[in-house]
């Protein structure tokens, strides 16, 4: 692709970049739009810079962490996309950003985002960060001083601004605009297909038998989508559609048939090849009713070709990102729910996982198991509260989660190696002797 083509901007993106620079405004929270593939826009052309985010590029420049915010903000779109057109989600270095589709055609072919906002005060993103990271940030302020830059807001006021950006993106999509390279895209497809047709007329003509339907190019299609060959895949869509076009007879109801159970079948194909199922089934209930809206085969091959496109960048893009992204929205329900009953089962459902799932990938992501990090989370909060000695033990070990004295007791030892009234009395005695020194 030339540069020239690359640095295309659509009329439809003008018109998105101009009303995130207004929503900025607007807000005091920065906007920026995203294409298909994650890159940031901007009237000039593609913003290359994989950190979409000044926010990021700041931080990475000041902690040497190498940040790819790029698939975060690819992810939030998708979801977004899922879940009715409005997500919020944590970006490498856990900002709070949310994300609205920007839909064409029936299809996402990019977003917006806004973002960066803290909900939590920066010291305490900067210990989580530590952890996350395993290795120390950067003495000095440098790094504290790019984060009290970033607004600080309410839960409350993030889901207002989620909605006003979904209100944004619904008036944007209203008299959507066709780009050019979509129109390429259409007529190399069309053009593609009628060559399969004509090859197919030559062999019909032939003393070659033509099968009614082509099985083995199906399997080669389903396995490119597996292992997310969006390119190849397409190129074998392609070759389907022309037989299918050519024995339909020109009947677009079963045209529309086949095409239904090519969906299913490249739905299946992506799950199997690693992508969330709640994730591609939920998308393929909306594909299946926006194949309503085509009424020409030139549309719903070209339909049919970005939903391809779309699994196969789901089978293995944007997987690490989703897991990261939920692991943090664990975290963060567990350290405001600690003190009340938490259960495997309610996180994951807080998340939107299956609670197998959701244990496996926890397991994987924090290297422990979901009930050792609760209770380590818990008994680090109660070593706080041993230091004030007005709360007696049973009080303490109510107020990080545990009904039983004795069984907090049994694990704070086994975690910490002491017994809670031995930790509270040797902190005691150290900070007595400290304050003796000084």
């Amino acid at each position: 692709m030339s540069n020239k083509a690359r640095d295309y901007i659509s009329p439809f993106f003008k018109r998105a970049i101009e009303l995130a620079k207004t929503y900025s405004q607007a807000t005091g929270v920065d906007c920026f739009v995203i294409n298909s593939k994650g890159h940031r826009l901007s009237p000039e052309g593609f913003i290359k810079s994989e950190a979409c985010c000044s926010a990021c590029n700041k931080m990475s420049k000041i902690s040497g962490i190498d940040l790819n915010c790029r698939q975060s903000h690819l992810y939030g779109a998708y979801q977004s996309e899922r879940f009715g057109g409005s997500y919020m989600y944590f970006c490498p270095v856990s900002l709070l950003h949310w994300s609205s589709p920007l839909m064409e055609e029936g299809l996402m072919s990019g977003a917006l985002i806004a973002g960066p906002a803290l909900i939590i005060e920066p010291d305490e993103l900067i210990d989580e960060l530590k952890t996350k990271y395993k290795s120390k940030l950067p003495e000095g302020e440098g790094f504290k001083n790019a984060l009290n830059e970033i607004p600080i807001i309410t839960t409350e006021r993030a889901k207002a601004l989620s909605e006003m950006l979904f209100i944004s993106a619904s008036y944007l999509t209203e008299g959507e605009l066709s780009d050019l390279v979509s129109k390429k895209e259409t007529m190399d497809q069309q053009s593609q297909i009628s060559e399969y047709i004509q090859y197919i007329k030559r062999m019909e003509t032939s003393d070659i038998e033509i099968s009614q339907y082509p099985i083995e190019k199906e399997r080669e299609l389903l396995h490119l989508i597996q292992v997310g060959d969006s390119q190849n895949a397409r190129r074998i869509l392609n070759e389907i559609l022309g037989v299918i076009f050519f024995s339909s007879g020109g009947n677009f109801d079963v045209i529309k048939a086949r095409v239904l159970e090519l969906l299913v079948l490249l739905s299946r194909a992506a799950v199997e090849g690693g992508a969330d199922s709640a994730q591609i089934f939920g998308m393929n209930f909306n594909y299946l009713k926006e194949i309503n809206n085509y009424n020409s085969i030139e549309g719903i091959a070209g339909w049919l070709s970005r939903v391809i496109v779309r699994f196969a960048d789901l089978v293995f893009d944007l997987r690490d990102v989703k897991h990261a992204d939920a692991i943090f929205q664990a975290i963060q329900y567990i350290n405001k729910n600690y003190a009340e009953k938490v259960s495997l089962d309610e996180v994951a459902g807080a998340v939107y996982l299956s609670p197998a799932y959701f244990s496996k990938i926890f397991k994987e992501e924090m290297k422990c198991n979901f009930n050792t990090y609760l209770n380590r989370n818990r008994i680090e909060k109660s070593k706080n509260l041993l230091l004030n000695s007005k709360f007696s033990l049973v009080e303490i070990a109510g107020m990080v989660g545990y009904e039983d004295q004795s069984y907090f007791t049994k694990v704070f030892k086994k975690i910490a190696g002491l017994s809670p009234g031995k930790y509270r009395e040797k902190r005691g005695r150290i900070d007595r002797e400290n304050s003796e020194i000084h």
